[in-house]
């Protein structure tokens, strides 16, 4: 069973609410059910699952009065062993997107408060359009929920499913705190591990592939049906006239990646693409979890948002596994094995870093200085400062992360690199998995 720090936050969250339900918000497949019904079942008497596409008809339980008594007498007559326990009870109404009245309900179960409520769903933007509903019928219960985005596994989650301890990981960061090196042959034990998961990537059912049957074929076919279930989501759930563009735009991340420059270039989706044509697929695509990015800035000074370029941005795949299968098996296997060489796999890397990053909730930027090439991959705030990031998927130089140091002396500048912990100055280098800790 797959350890997963977002159990913790939903503990942290039944002992600090005060009237409001939580909305668990997320891309298929990454696990959302499965932690939810853990802590509900582990941590209430009373566990209620509401369902509502595999199950349709409890739609019927949100049509007419929302009142929380209706409710829960609706709910009496249509869920088998229902139970309700004041102060020790957990509704988790799942697949929500499908009934808009639940969405509002939360309002009225949050006030009343007798219960926990955890609402679940994928693709939420994306579903409430003018011909599932009347747009009159949408109200969402601002104040009465919180909301929280949950990942496919990340790399410290990866780390625990394969046997690695929690004490072993303290290690790690305590070398990272006190930037001493770390043992030869240590660093390239966790070097394996990250190509590994560059591999293997973070998605609950494919991990679970992997602990089972060692078998890399496999887990790439794991892969291949997770990818084919977005694709189905985009022939369900989009829009008639989107749907192509959707796809193009989708397939089009390993080629956006495997450039010198890897900023989303619409003509490299198709030869006279535009922003006019493709923007609506590319929200459509974020809003369901599929893909992320970031905005280049102008100035690398804090705030950084205040220097944002609207333009200029990158796209990245959301689960690192999912982008290299989509490069195909022979491609992972190099990547595995540490023999990929060309642009992609700088590209690649650089996926990963941000999936690192996204994942601890950083904002970030990136920077690519006006007629020059000088690139940092990410920026973010810190110590009173834009600190930069440069990844290298070897140990090379770092020419634009040195003129960046002379030109804007940022409080801390940091290199992640295939080698080993050093420090010169401001500026830190690290190896690539230990950007987990920044």
């Amino acid at each position: 069973m797959l350890k997963r720090k977002f159990y913790d936050y939903l503990t942290e969250w039944k002992r600090t609410k005060k009237r409001e339900c939580l909305l668990v918000n997320g891309a298929r497949q990454v696990g959302k059910t499965f932690i939810i019904e853990k802590f509900g079942k582990e941590n209430y008497k009373q566990y209620i699952y509401i369902n509502f596409v595999k199950n349709p008809e409890y739609r019927t339980i949100f049509e007419g009065s929302l009142e929380p008594e209706e409710l829960y007498r609706k709910m009496s007559l249509t869920l088998p062993r229902f139970r309700l326990e004041k102060k020790n009870t957990l509704i988790f109404l799942d697949e929500i997107q499908v009934c808009l009245k639940a969405r509002t309900a939360l309002k009225f179960l949050a006030l009343e408060d007798d219960y926990d409520v955890i609402v679940s769903g994928s693709l939420l933007g994306i579903h409430y359009r003018d011909e599932e509903a009347p747009q009159d019928e949408i109200s969402i219960p601002v104040g009465y929920e919180r909301k929280v985005l949950m990942h496919a596994l990340d790399f410290e989650e990866y780390l625990w499913a394969m046997g690695v301890s929690e004490e072993a990981i303290s290690i790690l960061r305590d070398h990272f705190d006190k930037r001493t090196k770390m043992d030869p042959s240590l660093n390239d034990r966790y070097m394996r591990l990250l190509r590994e998961y560059l591999f293997v990537g973070g998605m609950p059912d494919v991990v679970n592939v992997f602990l089972s049957t060692n078998n890399f074929q496999e887990v790439h076919q794991a892969q291949e049906k997770v990818l084919r279930a977005y694709e189905d989501d985009i022939d369900k759930y989009a829009k008639n006239a989107e749907k192509p563009k959707i796809r193009s735009i989708y397939r089009s991340i390993p080629r956006q990646l495997a450039k010198e420059y890897t900023k989303f270039q619409y003509k490299t989706v198709e030869k006279n693409g535009s922003a006019r044509k493709y923007d609506n697929a590319i929200d459509w695509l974020v809003d369901a979890g599929l893909i992320c990015g970031l905005y280049n800035v102008s100035l690398p000074m804090m705030p950084l948002r205040a220097y944002e370029k609207p333009t200029e941005f990158k796209m990245y795949v959301s689960d690192i596994g999912l982008l290299t299968a989509m490069y195909g098996f022979e491609s992972q296997r190099a990547l595995l094995e540490n023999t990929l060489v060309g642009p992609a796999k700088g590209g690649i890397y650089e996926n990963l870093i941000f999936t690192f990053l996204y994942k601890k909730e950083k904002t970030m930027f990136y920077y690519r200085k006006e007629n020059s090439t000088q690139e940092l991959e990410f920026l973010f705030e810190q110590n009173g400062g834009a600190v930069p990031v440069e990844v290298k998927s070897s140990h090379g130089r770092t020419i634009s992360l040195n003129e960046y140091i002379r030109e804007y002396n940022p409080p801390l500048a940091y290199k992640l690199v295939d080698g080993n912990i050093g420090e010169d100055g401001q500026r830190i280098t690290l190896p690539l998995y230990m950007a987990m800790f920044l």
